[in-house]
């Protein structure tokens, strides 16, 4: 009969704590999320000589998706990133400019050109709190080198639906002006 009453005892306590713990109310205080804008590498590279070879890159970007009506939306977070894939030769990049889906300029990430050296990689990323840009968000990229180099410029984006994470990627384009 004391066992009972012990385990009684007990299964009350838990059940009492339970119910106090999940009945609490969550803080409602919204805090205010520093939108991150200063990307750079502290590598400032010449002007482009004559004999470089001059590229543009557009990728396109995802900084927040519809989710089941046109109305309803779901931010998410987007890396861009640039990747110098050559073992021997820099990368120089002249231009990272960020576009909304209207096409308006939002922000450009660099004011002179840079360079990565061999293998190296550089990241930008959109928070996701930063909706300035749009379901079609993207980059324009100017590059150039002094040899035939094949970078790579891919955009990975990252969200979530409630329990369930997500996460793809897009591929930079060369685009032609004329």
């Amino acid at each position: 009969m004391k066992n009972r009453k012990f385990i009684g005892g007990i299964c009350l306590s838990c059940i009492l704590a339970i119910t106090v713990f999940s009945c609490r109310q969550k803080s409602t205080e919204v805090v205010p999320v520093e939108i991150l804008d200063n990307h750079t590498l502290n590598r400032k590279a010449n002007t482009a000589s004559n004999n470089a070879l001059k590229r543009q890159v557009y990728v396109p970007i995802y900084s927040d998706i519809y989710n089941q009506t046109r109305d309803s939306r779901t931010l998410l977070t987007a890396t861009l990133s640039i990747r110098n894939t050559s073992l021997k030769d820099s990368l120089f990049v002249s231009k990272i400019d960020y576009y909304n889906t209207e096409g308006d300029l939002v922000r450009s990430y660099i004011d002179s050109p840079i360079y990565l050296t061999p293998m190296e990689t550089i990241d930008y990323v959109i928070e996701q709190q930063d909706t300035s840009g749009g379901s079609g968000a993207n980059f324009m990229i100017d590059w150039y080198s002094n040899k035939k180099l094949n970078p790579l410029f891919q955009a990975v984006m990252v969200g979530g639906l409630g329990a369930q994470a997500f996460s793809f990627t897009t591929e930079g384009i060369e685009v032609f002006e004329e």
